[in-house]
């Protein structure tokens, strides 16, 4: 369905990528070109990856639209999007073999945007899952069912790691340390199955920028790590503990620093210090750019989120402030903040 998130996405300003055509030297050997029997038993091993991993696949009804989600477990353990599943505590899934059953929403988590889904049923063919990021240029396929076109894929490749949708596009939190793919994504492709060409999962699909914004298969997946820790956190507490640093942030642009006459051009203005939070408690103030957290240099809000997601509640870290010119390191201690 087209999502709040897709829709958001969709205010990103359109991105202009120069191309240029190659050439070959004369004096080059031509490379040859694979033969036929092998590019038709390349194809024959995609095909056979998506018949295997089809099943794994599944979608979801909700009274509002629908979204795709992804077998977690034999057990009947689904993971989808939260925002597939919105408010909705009781949805209808559909799987590749016809069937349909009722899943009950047993755990959602808006700052991750996922979602676990129970059904009753056993024996399900639960997907491969790969935690590692995957390469730029590695194969990617894309499944679900955009438009409510069940048991649809989409290949293309993995353009790009740590991708970050700003928060003035979402009308929230950026959506950080996302998955890039030019695989094409549609609304209903959310929740669904980003694989690589073994058909592990690498990635839940999550957003995608339409071409109305001037975008060219511009789509975004969860990393299948987020999935793993986030799912095993939703089954086991029905909640997620992220590290909280209580304040309220905004990205440093050369025009906020010129009006405001700061020294610094990029980073993450504290405009806000939530009163008795690990931020207020360490000494963090109204007024301070974040510059650094541990060893990651911090441009943007989105920079500061993706650095806390690498870390646990109840971890000392180090933040680096810009103060009126001077840099701080000031060591502050995270809270948790369950959702």
């Amino acid at each position: 369905m087209r999502t709040k998130r897709a829709a958001a996405a969709a205010m990103i300003a359109a991105m202009t990528v120069a191309m240029s055509a190659g050439c070959t030297d004369d004096a080059t050997s031509p490379v040859a070109a694979p033969s036929a029997s092998a590019a038709a038993a390349a194809d024959n091993g995609i095909v056979d990856m998506v018949s295997a991993v089809e099943p794994s696949v599944v979608t979801i009804h909700t009274g509002e639209g629908l979204g795709s989600g992804v077998i977690y477990r034999a057990d009947g353990v689904i993971v989808t999007n939260a925002h597939v599943v919105g408010a909705a505590t009781r949805v209808q899934v559909s799987f590749a073999d016809g069937t349909q059953l009722p899943g009950q929403v047993t755990g959602s988590d808006d700052l991750t945007d996922l979602a676990v889904v129970k059904v009753s049923r056993t024996g399900l063919p639960a997907v491969t899952v790969r935690q590692e990021l995957p390469r730029q240029g590695e194969t990617a396929l894309a499944l679900g069912s955009p438009l409510g076109f069940e048991n649809t894929v989409t290949q293309g490749i993995i353009s790009g790691i740590s991708r970050q949708i700003p928060g003035s596009a979402t009308g929230g939190r950026p959506l950080v340390d996302l998955i890039q793919t030019d695989a094409p994504i549609s609304p209903g492709n959310s929740g669904g199955a980003l694989v690589d060409a073994r058909g592990r999962l690498v990635g839940i699909n999550e957003a995608y920028i339409p071409p109305s914004a001037g975008a060219v298969s511009l789509g975004f997946a969860i990393p299948a790590s987020t999935v793993v820790d986030v799912t095993e956190q939703l089954l086991k507490d029905g909640k997620v503990a992220h590290p909280y640093l209580g304040v309220v942030l905004t990205t440093v642009t050369p025009q906020i620093a010129q009006a405001l006459g700061m020294k610094v051009t990029s980073g993450a203005l504290v405009r806000q210090v939530q009163p008795s939070s690990p931020a207020a408690t360490a000494g963090i103030r109204a007024g301070d750019v974040i510059v650094g957290f541990e060893d990651l240099n911090v441009r943007t809000v989105g920079d500061v989120y993706a650095a806390l997601r690498k870390v646990k509640p109840g971890v000392k870290a180090t933040v680096k402030v810009d103060r009126n010119g001077t840099v701080t390191d000031i060591p502050v201690t995270l809270g948790s903040l369950s959702r």
